[in-house]
Order: structure tokens, then C-alpha cells, then sequence
């Protein structure tokens, strides 16, 4: 009887030093004990990146692409070879991957690659000698033999599209929170860990703020229907499934996401905008237009780039934020929930819905209040806003 199989995915903190490494070994040898073939995708050690970062930039401020790929692909294989050699140590024979050892191929694109394609038969070949195999996580190899990394979130990606070429069972995502919660916890103190969220509410999650899962990897695996978990690398639980394609909750979660600029600009000058964004590669989050104005909201550290090609275009520019609540009846709440923050002094610049989202333009220093009047209207106190309210403000 064939074995399942699962891809376990560890994040940087996970394998911030040895004592965690130790320990993530532990949980990999119980994962295997339990009757699993195991893959395991690891990331940098916690503060590794960004110290490889610094490095490269002290060279040159704009740094070659392609040796940047070189510099820090080395995170993951400092990780990926110690935690190998801790599980040998253990007594579970195990072998460590690169990118390209594990012929994880890739578009051409430095920096912010694509996986294209993954070669299975290597580590198909070191599981059926019952190893464990260790693969590096957020770098592959174009066609032409050169390394590149995957962007942010890379690691997450590695797996969820290892998960997918093996065929896998579950691809377990192992990160310092033990499973997605209606909000962030550390904000909203009365956030509640979800037992299961479904792929198009993890979606949109994902994409309006929440950072515990990277929007590609949840893409994917809804794409390829593989059953995601998060989990918890240091507290023992059941953590989050995703998996499925509808939900049954009228408000799943309230997303945030900080450090937004508000760009306002003629009506006129809109398309053109938005065409020079997206040459430059700058994803627009937002869009406003009012008869005599327009505006777009991108991330605060791309203002600058726009500027430089279209700054006499942009009347002015300013900081917010955006609020999203997500689930499948956000969109009905707009008047309700508008009339609860404008209640408690929120200031609300923008409003914009689709069909399973209701986002707001707030300013930075009102969004953590609105995400809890909101969390406590729609998500904390839902019982009873489905009793007495719900009816009279949904269409």
C-alpha cells in the first residue's frame, strides 16, 4: 500500500537557530513515524535574507540581478544542510536539495521568478529509499543553469507547487501563528483561529493583507485543489485547513494592510496612470474616481517610482490605509458598516466592494480602531447581528 505523502514547509523562524532546528527534526520524524513519505521545503534562517541584503547593497545600491540570485539562494542551503544533518544525527537518513539539485525550473526573470516546471524523479528516487528529502526553498534554475529566487513569499511557493508535481496529500505550511485567524490577533484581540477557511475566502485574505499565507501559494493550490494547513511550529495544534471552493460564513475575516499611498490625479490622466503602473510593475490596489478627480492606491514604497515618470500628473499624495472585510455577504454590509465607523469618529476616504469584499481607505492611525468595531459587529458578536440585524441591511 502506497504511503501518503505531505510537504512540510518551514519558515524562517522555524529554523532560527539549532535548538529550532532540533526541534522542527523532531516534528518532521513524527510526521514520517505516523506512516508519511515526507518532503520538506525550508526558508533562510530568520534574519539571514535581509543580512545578505545589506552585504550586496553595501557593493552597489543596485545590486546585479543575477548574483543577487546567487547571494541569497545561500540562506536556504545553510538552513536546508543543517537541518539534514540534525535529522541523520537523529537517526532518519535525509538529503538536502537545492533549487536546482531538486531541478525546480524557472523562468528567466532574476529576483522574481517563476517556477515553469519541477523534475520529480530525484526526489521520487530518495523516497523510495525511504529518505526524508530536505529542499531549499524560494530558488530554482532557468534553462540556463543560472540560480534565481522566487520573490517574496518564495518558499511558501516552492511547496505549494512541489505539493502539486508530487501529487501530494496535504502541504502543510509551518509558521510562529497556529492557524489563520479572523483578523490579526495581535490588533484584534478577540480574533478567532479558524478551524477550516475556504480557497476563495483564503484568496482574498490573502491579496487585501493578511501575511500568513502568500497570495501565489494559495492561488496555486486552490488552482490544483490541494488541501493546505497551516500550522504552528512551536505550539502543537490542528492548525487552519484550507481547502474547498465555497464557504458558509457572511463575514469570514477582516484583512488589513498598512504603509498605502492615495495618489490623486485628474480624471483625464487615469488610464495613462494606470498603463505607466503597470509597465513599472507596480500593482494598484484601488482605484477611485470621482467626475473631476481620480485616485489609486499602491503600496507607499512604489510612490516613488511613479513619481519620477508621471510626478507633474499627481495633484498630491497620502498616507492610508486599507480595511477589507471579506466573506460571501461583505459587499451587502457597505451602509451598515459605513455608519458604524463614521459613529466612532473613523474617517472613511474611499469605499469599494466586489462580490465577496468590502474594502475602506482609512487613515493609518484609524485602522487597527475600525478593523475591531468591525471584527466586533460582523465576526465576534455575528450571532447575534444574524438575529436582530442582519435582514435589515443585506439586499
Amino acid at each position: 500500500m502506497k504511503k501518503p505523502l505531505i510537504v512540510q514547509k518551514f519558515g524562517g523562524t522555524s529554523v532560527g537557530s539549532i535548538e529550532r532546528i532540533e526541534n522542527v527534526a523532531e516534528q518532521i520524524i513524527k510526521a514520517k513515524n505516523d506512516g508519511n513519505q515526507v518532503v520538506v521545503v525550508v526558508s533562510a534562517m530568520s534574519g539571514e535574507t535581509n543580512r545578505l541584503m545589506d552585504l550586496a547593497k553595501q557593493v552597489d545600491d543596485v545590486p546585479c540581478a543575477r548574483e543577487l540570485d546567487v547571494l541569497l539562494s545561500s540562506g536556504e542551503q545553510v538552513s536546508m544542510a543543517l537541518l539534514a544533518m540534525m535529522l541523520s544525527k537523529l537517526g532518519h537518513p535525509a538529503r538536502s536539495l537545492t533549487g536546482g539539485q531538486a531541478h525546480i525550473i524557472t523562468d528567466g526573470q532574476h529576483n522574481d521568478a517563476t517556477i515553469k516546471h519541477i523534475d520529480t524523479k530525484v526526489i521520487k528516487d530518495l523516497l523510495a529509499q525511504e529518505q526524508i528529502v530536505i529542499v531549499a526553498g524560494f530558488q530554482g534554475i532557468n534553462d540556463n543553469g543560472d540560480i534565481t529566487t522566487l520573490g517574496r513569499g518564495g518558499s511558501d511557493t516552492s511547496a505549494v507547487v512541489l505539493a502539486g508535481a508530487l501529487a501530494a496529500d496535504e502541504c502543510q505550511i509551518f509558521t510562529d501563528v497556529d492557524g489563520v485567524y479572523t483578523s490579526d490577533p495581535r490588533v484584534v484581540p478577540s480574533a478567532q483561529k479558524m478551524e477550516v477557511i475556504d480557497f476563495p475566502s483564503m484568496t482574498e485574505m490573502a491579496r487585501k493583507g493578511a501575511k500568513v499565507l502568500h497570495l501565489p501559494c494559495v492561488e496555486f493550490a486552490w488552482s490544483n485543489n490541494l488541501p493546505l494547513r497551516v500550522l504552528s511550529s512551536f505550539t502543537p495544534s490542528q492548525g487552519t485547513l484550507v481547502t474547498g471552493d465555497i464557504g458558509d460564513k457572511p463575514v469570514v475575516g477582516i484583512a488589513i494592510q498598512r504603509e498605502m499611498s492615495l495618489i490623486h490625479i485628474d480624471n483625464t490622466y487615469l488610464s495613462s496612470v494606470q498603463k505607466q503602473c503597470q509597465m513599472l510593475g507596480i500593482a494598484i490596489w484601488n482605484v477611485i474616481e470621482h467626475p473631476e478627480r481620480a485616485g489609486i492606491v499602491i503600496k507607499r514604497d512604489a510612490n516613488a517610482k511613479l513619481s519620477l515618470v508621471f510626478g507633474d500628473k499627481i495633484r498630491n499624495s497620502e498616507e492610508v490605509s486599507l480595511l477589507t472585510t471579506v466573506g460571501l455577504q461583505a459587499k451587502g454590509l457597505k451602509d451598515h458598516a459605513h455608519e458604524l465607523l463614521c459613529q466612532q469618529d473613523v474617517s472613511v476616504s474611499h469605499i469599494s466592494t466586489t462580490d465577496r469584499t468590502l474594502v475602506f481607505v482609512v487613515l493609518p492611525n484609524c485602522v487597527d480602531k475600525a478593523a475591531n468595531i468591525l471584527h466586533d459587529a460582523y465576526i465576534t458578536e455575528s450571532e447575534a447581528f444574524d438575529c436582530q440585524q442582519k435582514h435589515a441591511f443585506l439586499d
